[in-house]
């Protein structure tokens, strides 16, 4: 009866064959020839091989291939020594039947001895071999050694995490929360609004560019911008102090030692303070200052409020009171100019009516030309008659001398008359100089009169215009007396405190871990 062989399963052992157990004689020869040809101990190569730096993942791949291909090492190092005695490379990724039979022994025609797995009879028992159970317990205790310290060092990597986020995220935070919740001392908040508004202009219509912007935030952002700058500047921080005692509300010792301001503070100090209490912005969309004042009394905070807001009004007057001023004064002083050249005009008049001794040259100049034509009147008349009387036969001589004399007269007359009025005799003016200097003298006085109301009329427009320029501070939301404490907002706080040191740590943590990874690669 022919039985069937098992296969077991395969595994490579490093055994001595039963022809190797059995004792063989040996010469002395060969054993002179053994001594000097002696190979190192496994201790030697051990060391030798621990000598070579290998890294903790070489170490872990020579195990893993022992292991695959039956090896019972007692360490990494004795897996590499094992491998490496067999021909095996420890670190190369290649299957078991690659490492099994090399390449140059099939070249070398070197018969290799295949290692097939054992064959049992049918009904032989195969009992438990004691070095493979001492194998597979010592694997198990390994094992398991191994579970326990990747345990151990989860359990104090997690310790650690946690002492970590307690150390430098919780402690700050209950600190922070700590301070806000029993140590802070409540401050009040006094809120308002102001908005600064221009005078409209009287007429509704205008096209002009000047007025497109009328009424509306635009033409008055410039000073609203002045306004919050002022009020944010150092100049009202001092003036705030000088009148209502700002350094000494805030260096009460009754205030916590990190808001309080020290004893003998500097202005810059105190302005940091400042900065801090007074809150103020500007929305450019509805042209509103909206101002925030902090103290640790209510009605000290209503009191800074209303100051400010004086002085932000102050502010506003004194943005345009040079303008309007400078208008008014050129319109002022163009005006007197005005009124004192006509003064001048209307006086060199009046000296050249007395000088003349006459009042209207026109009425001068008419009264003379209607003598003179009066005159040529009666001369005509008298020329007429004389030629009557010479018309008769024996006209009568001592009527027509009388008639030429008189016609004689009246040239004279008429002569003296045109002399006045054109000539110069001597020491006396003609009478068209005199009517000359007269209406020179009197256009000069109307023209004087017309320049007298254009300046006045050029100071009305420039008092309207200076009227327009005036910007007035209305306080849209009034101050109103706090009666409950705003700061601090110590849940709000602290949650930010929470969140800002997280921030910090993670911040830190990344950065560390990026630096380990590029000092390690």
């Amino acid at each position: 009866m022919t039985t069937k062989p098992r296969v077991k399963r395969f595994q490579i052992r490093r055994r001595s064959s039963p022809e190797s157990a059995q004792p063989q004689e040996t010469s002395s020869d060969e054993v002179v020839e053994a001594t000097e040809k002696r190979q190192p101990t496994h201790a030697e190569q051990i060391e030798a091989i621990s000598k070579e730096g290998l890294t903790a993942r070489q170490l872990r791949m020579a195990r893993r291939v022992a292991v695959k291909n039956g090896f019972e090492a007692s360490s990494d190092y004795d897996a590499v020594r094992q491998l490496r005695a067999a021909g095996i490379d420890p670190f190369q990724r290649s299957s078991v039947v690659d490492l099994v039979a090399p390449d140059k022994d099939k070249q070398s025609g070197k018969r290799v001895r295949i290692q097939l797995p054992d064959t049992t009879k049918q009904g032989e028992v195969a009992l438990p071999n004691p070095a493979s159970q001492e194998a597979a317990r010592r694997n198990a205790q390994e094992i398991l050694q191994i579970q326990r310290d990747i345990a151990r060092r989860r359990k104090r990597k997690l310790a650690l995490l946690w002492t970590r986020l307690a150390v430098f995220i919780m402690l700050p935070t209950f600190a922070v929360g700590w301070y806000f919740y029993n140590i802070a001392t409540p401050m009040y908040a006094t809120n308002s609004e102001i908005v600064i508004q221009q005078a409209q202009p009287q007429g509704g219509g205008g096209g002009s560019l000047a007025t497109l912007f009328q009424g509306t935030s635009m033409a008055t952002q410039q000073d609203s911008i002045a306004v919050q700058s002022y009020l944010a500047s150092r100049e009202a921080m001092l003036r705030l102090d000088e009148d209502h005692g700002f350094k000494e509300h805030f260096s009460d010792p009754a205030i916590d030692g990190i808001q309080r301001l020290p004893e003998g503070a500097t202005n810059e100090e105190a302005f940091g303070l400042y900065e801090d209490h007074v809150r103020i912005s500007y929305d450019p969309t509805e042209g509103i200052i909206r101002m925030e004042v902090v103290a640790t009394d209510p009605i000290k905070s209503y009191e800074f409020s209303l100051a400010l807001i004086g002085y932000a009004e102050e502010q506003v007057d004194q943005l345009t009171s040079r303008l309007r001023a400078d208008q008014m004064r050129g319109a002022q002083q163009s005006y007197e100019d005005a009124e004192r050249r006509r003064s001048e005009a209307l006086a060199e008049w009046l000296a050249i009516q007395e000088r003349v001794d006459q009042i209207d040259p026109a009425s001068e100049t008419s009264a003379r030309m209607g003598q003179i034509n009066s005159l040529e009147s009666e001369k005509q008349r008298l020329e007429l008659v004389l030629q009557s009387r010479l018309n008769v036969d024996r006209p009568s001589e001592v009527q027509v001398q009388t008639l030429r004399d008189q016609i004689s007269n009246i040239d004279d007359a008429i002569a003296d008359l045109r002399e006045q009025l054109t000539g110069n005799d001597g020491d006396r003016i003609s009478l068209a100089e005199r009517n000359t200097e007269l209406r020179t003298a009197e256009e000069n006085y109307n023209f004087q009169t017309i320049m007298v109301q254009q300046a006045l009329t050029q100071m009305e427009t420039a008092r309207i215009e200076a009227n327009r320029q005036v910007r007035y501070l209305s306080q849209s939301v009034r101050p109103v007396i706090p009666d409950a404490a705003t700061y601090p907002r110590a849940f709000e706080n602290t949650l930010l405190a929470f969140f800002i040191f997280s921030g910090v740590y993670l911040m830190i943590s990344l950065t560390a871990s990026v630096l380990r990874e590029q000092v390690s690669s």
